[in-house]
Parts: structure tokens; sequence; C-alpha cells
């Protein structure tokens, strides 16, 4: 249920008592929480057994200062390339979350097919399920914060960036565990870059889909075409490695990844 009757007091959330409780207690609420601003619409759902609140505070925000500094980011499965490094989007505990994932939903699949309607009512399914929205959280919880984390170094050090336009469903992630979940993360970085540059007044700018980001070169400009393209394996007419980038113009050798952000980085 949704209230706008919610109040701070003393740092704990106070709804109001229902009619006919006798016992009714503000709730705890973490101090690591910033609870600063005007507390709008408190929403109250259960999940997987438990009760949470979503607290949305409208505050006041200040452009972060400008540093005359631009950087481009490379979107690529596991891991995200930028001017100043890399970011690892899949990170160890993050896999094997996705692994337990991808095994509990076989599992309840499994058990669907064999017992049918049946299924859902059993004991044993209704613990699966519940370990599975629990590992569902754990990995959302995990990705935002990278993506959190990431966005809001970009928007600190940077005026002006540019990402990739992808169709992150086309992207390939044969190693990846849970392919949707890893797809959710890129769609999220968008989501959060794009409204964290519009508060503190930096510019975010989208490279075209057909920007040959990946085939250009940094360098002469030269762009592959055909059977010179560099794919996920490198080249194999060329023999090239699939980290590097060999142009067939000039004759640089380039990091595949880094190569892709100075291309990105002369949109601006």
């Amino acid at each position: 249920f949704k209230t706008d009757r919610a109040k701070i007091v003393a740092g704990k959330l106070r709804l109001d008592k229902p009619r006919g409780v006798k016992d009714w207690y503000d709730i705890r609420v973490s101090r690591h929480v910033d609870l600063s601003g005007t507390l709008k619409v408190v929403s109250i759902y259960r999940e997987n057994g438990q009760y949470w609140a979503s607290l949305p505070f409208e505050v006041e925000l200040e452009n972060k200062p400008q540093t005359g500094k631009s950087s481009a980011v490379d979107v690529n499965v596991g891991h995200l390339n930028y001017t100043a490094g890399v970011i690892n989007t899949l990170p160890k505990r993050l896999d094997k979350l996705y692994q337990r994932v991808k095994y509990y939903q076989q599992q309840l699949a499994l058990k669907r097919v064999v017992n049918g309607n049946k299924a859902t009512k059993s004991n044993n399914y209704a613990v699966m399920r519940a370990k599975l929205q629990r590992d569902y959280r754990k990995v959302a919880n995990i990705q935002h914060d990278i993506m959190q984390k990431f966005t809001t170094e970009l928007v600190n050090n940077y005026d002006k960036i540019v990402i990739e336009d992808l169709s992150v469903k086309d992207m390939q992630m044969s190693h990846v565990a849970s392919k949707g979940l890893q797809r959710s993360m890129f769609g999220y970085f968008r989501q959060a870059l794009s409204y964290k540059c519009d508060w503190y007044g930096k510019k975010l700018l989208l490279a075209d889909k057909t920007y040959p980001s990946t085939q250009r070169c940094s360098k002469c400009g030269y762009i592959k075409h055909g059977t010179d393209k560099i794919t996920l394996q490198g080249n194999a007419q060329h023999q090239t490695k699939h980290d590097e980038y060999i142009c067939y113009n000039c004759g640089a050798i380039l990091d595949r990844d880094e190569n892709a952000v100075a291309n990105l980085l002369d949109l601006i």
C-alpha cells in the first residue's frame, strides 16, 4: 500500500496506526540511510515473506563543478571501458549468483513440467521459489551498487560523456550464466547515467547504432569492411586476436576496447 501520511521521527519511520491494533511502534531505519529532504509518498510492499518500505525524498540538487574533461564508455560483456580504465560488471560473487539463479529457474521449471498445477502448491516449490527471489534481490543490489558508483564517478569527473546506443538484446553472452540479468545491468547503467547528467548539468551524447567504433582506426580513421572486420573472436583471415585492433591502412596496433573508446571520444 501507499501513504502520504508517513513521517520520519527521531530517525524512525512512523506509519498511521491501524484501527483495532494495540501494539504499534515506529520502525527503525538504518543509520547509514540518508533521510534528508522532504519525504513523499511511501510505498510498503511484501516480498519473499518480508516487508519493505520505499522512502522517496525530494531534495535540492546543485550542478557539479565543471571539469573541462570528456569521457566515453564502451559497453562490453562483463566490463565497461572508459577513459580512465575498466569497470568489471561480472565479479565472481555476481557470477556465482547468476549460476544459482539459473539452477533455481531450471529446477522450478522441471517441477512444473513433472507435477503440473500441483507443483506450485508444494512446500519444496515454495522454498525454492523463495531462494530464487532472495538471489534475484542480491543480484539487483550488487548490479545497482556497481552502476551507481560508476555513474557518480562519471558525472563527478567529466562534463561530456559519450556512450553507444546499443541493442543489448543482440549482444553475444555465451560465457554468462544469466544473460537476461547481465543485460538488465546495461539498461540500468544508461538509465542512471541519463538522469544524473540531467540532475547535475552534464551532457550525455549517444553514438548512433551504426557508428563503427569497433571497426574504425582511431589513429587514421580507416574503417574495416567485409571479411576484414574484427569480431569477438578476432579475425580468422588476418589471424588477429579478439582484444587487438590492427589497422590495415596505417599499421597501428591498438587495444580493441581502448580504440573503441577513442573513437567515441572523436564524436565530441
